[in-house]
């Protein structure tokens, strides 16, 4: 006797199953071409003419070209900078009505530099400042992520700054998308391959 298929676990199988197709598609469709249109805006920006730094984060003015004034460095660190060895990163003063400014002033191989630097004119590019939130972290406090002036003249002694770079900017939805339908597939193929165990072995469920 032929066995009947469970109505409720296929109902929510199939849900789920629905519910990662419509994820990939979100991913493919609408996240994907948004984020390739971000990127040749983002693209576009170094050759666009220099202007103030921002007072306030905005994320299509990446690598765009800018300029500003520190009035007096507050804190001075070091960061991670990968074959570059580490960042020297400058809290400034703008003024008393500013938000201030975080200029990186260039990079050194030494994990102990102490670097003065009195503060004056920068120029350079704008780029993400370095932030210390985790993953799981950023899921759940979306405040914009702070600027940065990146010095395209190097500061108090330091090694110069890499140049900007687009391809730093990820761009993943194509392979979410992926991952998304082969989860798809693979909970079809496993939820198929239980059914059909079932009907040789399992219990007839009305």
């Amino acid at each position: 006797m032929t066995r009947r298929i469970p109505i409720i676990p296929t109902i929510l199988v199939t849900l789920a199953i629905a519910a990662m197709i419509g994820l990939g598609l979100w991913q493919l469709l609408d996240r994907l071409p948004k984020k390739e249109a971000f990127l040749a805006q983002l693209a576009a920006n170094p050759a666009k003419p220099t202007m103030a730094f921002p007072r306030f984060p905005d994320e299509t003015l990446l690598f765009r070209r800018a300029a500003g004034l520190c009035l007096q460095p507050t804190g001075i660190k070091l960061a991670g900078a990968g074959k570059s060895g580490f960042r020297a990163i400058a809290e400034c003063r703008t003024g008393a009505e500013g938000p201030g400014m975080i200029v990186q002033l260039g990079t050194t191989r030494d994990p102990m530099a102490e670097v003065t630097w009195a503060g004056g004119e920068v120029s350079g590019y704008i780029s993400h400042a370095p932030d210390g939130r985790s993953l799981i972290g950023s899921l759940f406090d979306h405040t914009p992520q702070r600027l940065m002036l990146v010095a395209d003249t190097p500061q108090a002694g330091l090694s110069p700054n890499g140049k900007p770079d687009i391809a730093s900017v990820p761009n993943n939805h194509l392979a979410y998308a992926g991952q998304w339908f082969f989860f798809a597939a693979i909970a079809a193929i496993i939820y198929a391959l239980a059914l059909r165990r079932r009907s040789r072995t399992g219990p007839d469920v009305r």
